[in-house]
């Protein structure tokens, strides 16, 4: 999908307003527009011109983070270890999660205000199948383990961090890494055990006591 390019005073207004949303995205601030022009010091038509709804706003400030992890996703694909890429995979996932306060509600959202949106939040999920497939066809995850179990599973992670951790970027890493092992742990398949042949018909002598 193309777009043309915004003019300079439009580019550096757009610039402008991304930024203070992302800042207050970071605070824990709902974005109103109103609010937004008003921190930026431009027009309250001005900003409605770049953005319709709050929702489109805050897609635009997740959207980097939304293109790294599918970036990184199709990177994934390419390891011939296929445990190891969904778990990297998961991990890229959940500490974007807990570090971005505007990844959750974006990726949560039925319904999406931007088209860009769609077909990032359609690629990471086409990514997260393929990669939980192939896993599952290596042996090296549960074999009913579905892709639509991974959704459930990395949000009450993230919620976990969110009720658990402290507030700054490095200590919701570190956790999100920890309950993360624990869980990938309960993913992986489990080892088949191989019986020796040697002891096949074979019977233990009668406890003499």
């Amino acid at each position: 999908m193309t777009t043309t390019p915004l003019r300079k005073d439009a580019a550096r207004n757009w610039d402008r307003i991304v930024a203070v949303a992302r800042e207050l995205v970071d605070q824990g601030t709902p974005l109103q527009l109103n609010d937004v022009a008003r921190r930026t010091g431009l027009g309250v038509g001005t900003v409605y011109r770049h953005f319709a709804t709050p929702e489109a706003l805050l897609e635009t400030v997740a959207a980097p983070r939304l293109e790294a992890l599918t970036a990184h996703g199709r990177r994934a694909l390419a390891d011939t270890d296929a445990g190891r890429a969904l778990e990297d995979f998961l991990a890229r996932t959940v500490e974007a999660q807990v570090t971005d306060a505007a990844l959750a509600p974006v990726a949560a959202a039925s319904v999406d205000a931007l088209p860009r949106t769609a077909e990032l939040k359609e690629s990471l999920w086409a990514t997260g199948t393929a990669l939980l497939d192939r896993a599952r066809a290596a042996g090296a995850v549960r074999p009913d383990l579905a892709a639509a179990d991974l959704v459930p599973l990395m949000c009450g992670l993230a919620y976990a961090v969110d009720v658990h951790a402290g507030s700054a970027p490095a200590d919701r890493i570190d956790t999100a890494r920890r309950y993360l092992a624990a869980l990938l742990g309960g993913l992986r398949a489990a080892p088949t055990t191989e019986r020796d042949p040697r002891a096949a018909g074979r019977t233990e002598p009668p406890d003499p006591r």
